[in-house]
């Protein structure tokens, strides 16, 4: 299987290149990564469509996997053209080379692409109604990859963490070993997601799906892949901090906010050039009978992060 991997220097990217090598062949490319041997001049530049799309046709793979995308969610509002052209546009061109190789394409989305309203768990069905340009580029980009008519994934996420890079768990953790007290988002409610996670799951939906000589269609289309469970930003700062005081500290610095020292906020105390949804709940069953997969719970994924970070 030859496999084409875009934004291979990301969160979920690195932990691709890890999980899709037992596939096949793997041309893994970033943004400034030079290009393959037959075609050294294109980069997979998100912000030109038609360099992209010449990659795409110069490597011609079987499997596309595309985790590049702009995510600098308050950034966004000042540059929506540039972040319609990465999110949107040219995961556009993408689906249409891959419709034209008959390849699949493998594409992430996420839940910014719901309002955030109530307190149940969307389902792949549930009305769509982006509250920031993050979002609604992030909506364009699905929308125009299944009007493709390619063979497609599209794995719709949220709160994405990986052990390499800075995430919210790091964030905490510096700021429990220096501060007093910390004021932490209590009404945002979801699941925090490793990027292993995502790039296993992906690995083995590939597989499921087949490769050209013994496709499986009706497994194609539109899935949400979350961690088990729920939280807040607050309860996850909590579990955080106190995993780390229970195992010695971070790196050696004793943990100085005490848990009573973090406290809740709304999400109106904290305001953002982006507006959050409150309501990051996914509802995985399609994915999870699908596929015939068990997914584990957040606090899980969130030890695993603390054990290799701190060492533990």
């Amino acid at each position: 299987m030859n496999i084409l991997l875009l934004g291979q220097d990301g969160q979920v990217g690195w932990e691709l290149q890890r999980a899709l090598r037992p596939l096949g062949t793997v041309t893994g490319l970033d943004f400034n990564t030079p290009g393959p041997a037959q075609a050294p001049e294109l980069k997979a530049d998100f912000t030109n469509p038609d360099v992209v799309a010449a990659l795409v046709r110069a490597v011609r793979p079987d499997v596309i996997v595309s985790a590049a995308a702009h995510t600098a969610v308050d950034k966004a509002e000042s540059e929506p053209e540039l972040v319609r052209t990465i999110n949107a546009t040219t995961p556009g061109r993408i689906a249409q080379e891959a419709a034209q190789l008959g390849a699949l394409l493998v594409h992430y989305s996420t839940d910014y692409v719901f309002d955030g309203s109530g307190t149940e768990a969307r389902d792949e069905a549930a009305a769509t109604a982006p509250l920031s340009v993050y979002g609604r580029t992030k909506l364009e980009g699905e929308q125009l990859i299944q009007a493709s008519g390619c063979r497609h994934l599209i794995l719709r996420t949220s709160w994405v963490y990986a052990a390499r890079g800075g995430n919210f768990a790091k964030t905490m953790l510096r700021l429990a070993t220096e501060r007093d007290q910390l004021k932490v988002i209590n009404d945002q409610i979801g699941a925090p997601t490793g990027a292993d996670l995502l790039a296993d799951v992906t690995a083995h939906a590939i597989r499921s799906v087949g490769d050209v000589n013994s496709r499986r269609n009706e497994l194609l289309g539109l899935y949400h892949l979350v961690a088990g469970g729920q939280t807040s930003w607050f309860d996850y700062a909590r579990f955080v901090i106190e995993w780390a005081r229970q195992h010695g500290g971070v790196n050696g610095q004793p943990i100085k906010v005490a848990p009573e020292g973090i406290q809740a906020i709304a999400t109106s105390g904290y305001p953002t050039p982006a507006a959050r949804p409150l309501n990051s709940r996914l509802n995985t069953t399609k994915i999870q009978q699908a596929f015939g997969l068990t997914l584990p719970h957040w606090q899980q994924g969130a030890e695993r992060l603390l054990t290799e970070y701190l060492g533990a």
